[in-house]
């Protein structure tokens, strides 16, 4: 069953991984095998044919970007691409555009804003929810976080254990819970408590008779009948590494309950990320927030040309 840019990481030529210096960090890549080198392969002496401009869709294609943005990327670039420009640095151009557009990631207002988050078990859902009480309690923020993940055993220890780590004020049930039950009561224990955002885990996989889209619509249902309006923001957590099985995961969680954005978890080492591309592509869901390693604080806001340029290994 189906279940964004700020990375601490630089890999160098050997694949060592080395704290960023403050001000110059981004997405870590391979950069023996990055998508510019091959760009830059793919062009030759700097002149461009029919057989460039196929080679290089196969390779946006390869880095899962998705058929449907590949091509799109292909024909900006081919229109922008004047020799002797550098044509990895014309591709990460036209990447940044894509999401120039989108809203930037803020936090929630209401009493309290609600963030409801979804995603396959596995992608790091449970995870960026920590990560993402850190960042608001940094910013100054009361967070509350609901743990409506009730069929996995091990959900509601790591929230808890998040939830120790970050100050924020946790609602749970016995396991096996009704999840709806468990959203419905943190909604009104964050009122009471005046929480300024309350975060929402989700299940990821049901071993019951109810499908999990069903269960995540009702528990979607529940936030709407107990705060009185829809959740503010229903994030879709991807795992930079999930290749083209993401399109499958987005489709299925926006039509279930209207994903909002894309936090792009697991950026680090040699994730390509292109993923976000082709879900951007396809369903028009901006990426808001990305993971770039395990710790408390890594989490940051989705930045368009420091993606661009670590998509492209720039």
């Amino acid at each position: 069953m189906v279940a964004t840019i700020v990375v601490v990481a630089v890999v160098t030529s050997r694949g060592d991984k080395r704290r960023a210096p403050p001000g110059q960090r981004g997405p870590a890549f391979a950069a023996r095998d990055s998508l510019g080198a091959r760009v830059r392969a793919i062009f030759g002496g700097g002149q461009a044919g029919p057989e460039t401009w196929t080679a290089l869709e196969e390779a946006l294609v390869r880095a899962d970007v998705g058929p449907r943005a590949a091509a799109d990327l292909v024909t900006r670039v081919r229109a922008s691409f004047r020799p002797p420009a550098d044509p990895a640095a014309v591709l990460a151009a036209e990447v940044a555009k894509t999401f120039a557009d989108d809203p930037s990631w803020r936090a929630p207002a209401g009493s309290p804003g609600i963030v409801m988050v979804v995603g396959v078990n596995g992608s790091g859902k449970t995870t960026t929810i920590g990560k993402l009480a850190s960042l608001l309690a940094r910013e100054g923020r009361r967070v509350s976080l609901a743990a409506s993940d009730t069929f996995r055993a091990a959900a509601g220890e790591q929230l808890e254990t998040w939830a120790s780590r970050t100050g924020a004020h946790l609602v749970g049930q016995e396991r096996g819970a009704d999840p709806g039950a468990v959203a419905y009561d943190a909604v009104q224990a964050a009122q009471a408590r005046g929480s300024d955002v309350l975060i929402v885990d989700t299940a990821g996989r049901l071993h019951t008779r109810e499908p999990l889209m069903q269960e995540l619509a009702k528990v979607r249902r529940v936030l709407e009948k107990a705060s009185g309006r829809p959740p503010d923001e229903v994030l879709l957590v991807l795992d930079a590494t999930t290749g083209q099985n993401g399109i499958a995961q987005a489709r299925a969680f926006t039509e279930a309950v209207g994903v909002t954005g894309i936090v792009l978890a697991k950026m680090d080492g040699t994730a390509r990320g292109g993923i976000a591309l082709a879900v951007r592509e396809e369903f028009g869901v901006p990426v808001k927030l990305v993971g770039t390693g395990e710790g408390t604080d890594d989490l940051e806001p989705f930045d368009a040309e420091r993606f661009a340029r670590s998509l492209v290994g720039r």
